[in-house]
């Protein structure tokens, strides 16, 4: 019982610090004794019209054996709009028994508050900003949706093994590129169940001079051992800290395996404080999803 309870406290701690790292100043921390937390949160347009507040307090069974105690505080929701939210959380809750859940209840307000925020007062499309239509490399700058040949394959170096060049090198997947005040950050994913298709992954996505030349190349990977019933995973921050296990956190949030993740990003000239995280993790959640 004691290993358990060590267990949870542990998953809990690894939640926290990855919406802390996610929602920044949005995420506080109320009361750490008591594990009560609250984040805000928007609809996410420029000015948010609907926005509201979810407090919630981590019981010590959480997330194995017991559900978080929350509340959600807002002036406008009361009555159908209280119960329907309040329905579509505990179905989250429902649906992932034992899993971490709060980031999928977050993202499943603001997606109610989207929804809102666009059925009360549609908004245009929020246009490029100069910045990003006047980049100079246009489109090119980015990797597009090619798959890869097998041709450019080289063999890896010193370290490369019989086994390891008999290995079959995973398809990798590019996902939209984001641009934010001229620093852009692009995600790759390939499936992996080996670390040395790993290493394979990562050499490939290194012949590309544009990868290459990013500042950072961050990346986490989760294989699912089935003959251990443990994972081994590992990341890699490269320079921009924290990121990688941030990235990881994520990674085990959404309860994913046997993948690799691949963010970059080319520093632009203007520091982005806390917001770099966000793009990352967007960025990677993204190509998830896909």
């Amino acid at each position: 019982m004691a290993a358990n309870d060590t267990e949870r406290a542990q998953q809990q701690i690894d939640e926290i610090e990855a919406l802390s790292s996610i929602y920044g100043d949005d995420w506080r921390v109320v009361d750490e004794d008591e594990k009560i937390y609250c984040i805000k949160i928007s609809d996410c347009l420029d000015q948010p019209k609907w926005s509201l507040c979810l407090q919630v307090i981590l019981p010590p069974g959480y997330p194995t054996a017991e559900p978080p105690i929350y509340q959600l505080n807002a002036p406008w929701l009361r009555g159908q709009d209280y119960t329907e939210l309040a329905n579509s959380l505990e179905e989250i809750y429902v649906q992932n028994l034992g899993e971490s859940i709060l980031y999928l209840w977050v993202e499943k307000i603001r997606e109610v508050l989207v929804e809102k925020a666009q059925s009360s007062d549609p908004e245009p499309d929020i246009k490029k900003t100069t910045e990003e239509v006047d980049e100079d490399d246009g489109d090119d700058f980015f990797l597009d949706y090619q798959p890869i040949q097998e041709d450019q394959i080289k063999t890896l170096n010193c370290m490369t093994s019989e086994s390891q060049e008999d290995e079959e090198l995973p398809p990798i997947h590019h996902g939209n590129p984001i641009t934010d005040r001229r620093s852009t950050f692009q995600a790759h994913l390939a499936p992996v169940v080996t670390t040395r298709q790993v290493k394979r992954v990562l050499e490939k996505l290194y012949e590309n001079k544009k990868i290459a030349s990013a500042t950072h190349n961050i990346y986490a990977y989760r294989i699912y051992c089935e003959d251990k019933q443990t994972f081994l995973q590992d990341c890699e921050d490269d320079g921009e800290t924290a990121a990688g296990g941030r990235l990881l956190h994520l990674m085990q949030i959404l309860n994913v395996h046997n993948v690799l993740v691949v963010v970059s990003r080319w520093y632009g000239g203007i520091l982005l404080g806390p917001d770099r995280f966000k793009h990352i993790n967007n960025c990677a959640r993204s190509v998830l999803m896909e």
